[in-house]
């Protein structure tokens, strides 16, 4: 599915101002901007209709939002730019980026302004005492807990809850299609997919009951048990890129979020305790046959020739955003 600003781009005569369009500093220029794109999108959808082309109509599509923690290392600005690039072909998408900082971070707010993606750009630090050095297994670190719960805050009190949504949290350094984001868009409660490349094995996925189509009695796909390597007696061993949640049983569990207390591998399994059973939970992507994500766990980079030159006065960064 192509979104309308692709179409508009298509024809060229869209200007992408979409990254003025998160929070608004002014409402009344806010206002204005969007009355000028919707008058826009008409006239567009008439020229392309004269000319005897389909319109796509994504006007009344279910709203992703997508929760992204982030904090400052040498490829933060490339693994946000991968995302940025699927973001940009899923329509109706709204990107909560939450830094791990004191504040807004200049270089995380001029990547979103020149994004093209609808955003809100949030911060929320996470104590000194609770973080590990770099040295530590990545499993071990507490990272994104106190962001995806800021986001969560943010949703429960700009969302509405009366229009169709589903929130997904998408971490910084996995590996998204473009697919997937549509098998998420109709959660009615929590649906669930496999995540390549994770726990120690190729995948983790749930194992489905799947009626086949003419099955007189029209149930529904359900999950049986799950096939994973790692702590497999979770309630829900599953890991953050493999489950979305709609909008409406987030906000109407005003108490629902990332405990500070979980046990190590246990926040998602703790998460989704508080919002649904495992009866109730929907599979996608073929019955979960598909995969459509990758935890790529990506290293850090070798930077052992700059240090080197940084000790003598010449780093290669200086005046240019990496």
């Amino acid at each position: 599915m192509i979104s309308m600003r692709g179409w508009l781009a298509a024809v060229g005569q869209y200007e992408d101002d979409s990254s003025n369009l998160s929070e608004p500093k002014n409402p009344s220029l806010y206002n204005q901007k969007i009355q000028f794109l919707n008058r826009k999108i008409h006239e567009l959808k008439s020229q392309l209709q004269a000319n005897g082309l389909s319109v796509p109509d994504d006007s009344k599509l279910p709203t992703i939002y997508v929760v992204t923690p982030t904090y400052a290392r040498p490829n933060q600005l490339a693994e946000l730019n991968r995302l940025r690039n699927v973001l940009l072909h899923v329509p109706h998408v709204w990107w909560l980026l939450v830094e791990d900082s004191e504040s807004n971070s200049e270089v995380v707010e001029q990547f979103l302004v020149n994004s093209g993606v609808p955003h809100t750009h949030l911060h929320q630090p996470t104590p000194e005492k609770w973080k590990l050095d770099d040295e530590s297994p990545r499993w071990k670190k507490p990272r994104g807990s106190l962001q995806r719960n800021e986001a969560i805050a943010w949703l429960r009190k700009h969302a509405d809850p009366r229009l169709p949504a589903v929130v997904y949290f998408a971490d910084d350094d996995n590996s998204y299609s473009i697919e997937l984001f549509e098998e998420m868009r109709y959660t009615s409660r929590v649906s669930v997919w496999p995540v390549g490349l994770v726990g120690g094995v190729m995948v983790e996925r749930p194992l489905c009951v799947c009626p086949q189509a003419a099955d007189a009695n029209h149930q529904p796909p359900a999950v049986s048990s799950w096939l994973v390597g790692w702590k497999p007696q979770r309630k829900f061993p599953i890991d953050m890129a493999g489950f979305a949640v709609n909008l409406k049983l987030l906000l109407d569990n005003p108490s629902a979020g990332f405990s500070l207390d979980s046990r190590i591998g246990y926040m998602e399994s703790d998460f989704l305790s508080q919002l649904v059973s495992i009866e109730q939970l929907e599979p996608k992507a073929e019955c979960c046959t598909k995969v459509l994500v990758w935890h790529m766990n990506a290293q850090k980079p070798n930077l052992k020739d700059e240090t080197a030159m940084r000790a003598l006065g010449r780093r290669t960064d200086l005046g240019i955003v990496v």
